[in-house]
């Protein structure tokens, strides 16, 4: 028994050929941009962390000052004389404070800017 012999015309192997390469195409360019959008969300991963990290330290170095400043006012108004003299006291340091507060919310702000920036 003889098996008939069937031959692919040469169109439709052309045809299957640029299709394959078509196919190897859209592939390769769908991988490529999976990895840039990979990518890019590493990059946005790394810019939140370090503007976390950078607010979170901000953040104790504000605690820090602000616990010292207090501690400071405490030491001072003990060796008041009189009423008055801690009143002055009592202004000086809540003006102070507020014009630390103003610096902080500042430095707050200029992270946030610079988070938005990049």
């Amino acid at each position: 028994m003889q098996t008939p012999n069937f031959e692919i015309p040469t169109e439709m192997r052309d045809f299957a050929d640029k299709s394959v390469d078509q196919a190897r195409t859209a592939v390769g360019t769908l991988m490529a941009n999976a990895v840039k959008a990979a990518e890019q969300v590493q990059a946005s991963g790394q810019t939140f962390q370090s503007t976390f990290s950078a607010a979170v330290a901000k953040g104790f170095d504000h605690a820090q000052a602000n616990a010292n400043a207090t501690f400071d006012f405490a030491q001072k108004l003990v060796r008041t004389k009189d009423l008055r003299e801690a009143f002055e006291l009592q202004s000086e340091f809540v003006r102070s404070q507020f014009a630390a507060l103003q610096a902080q919310a500042k430095d707050y702000g200029a992270l946030a800017q610079n988070a938005a920036a990049r």
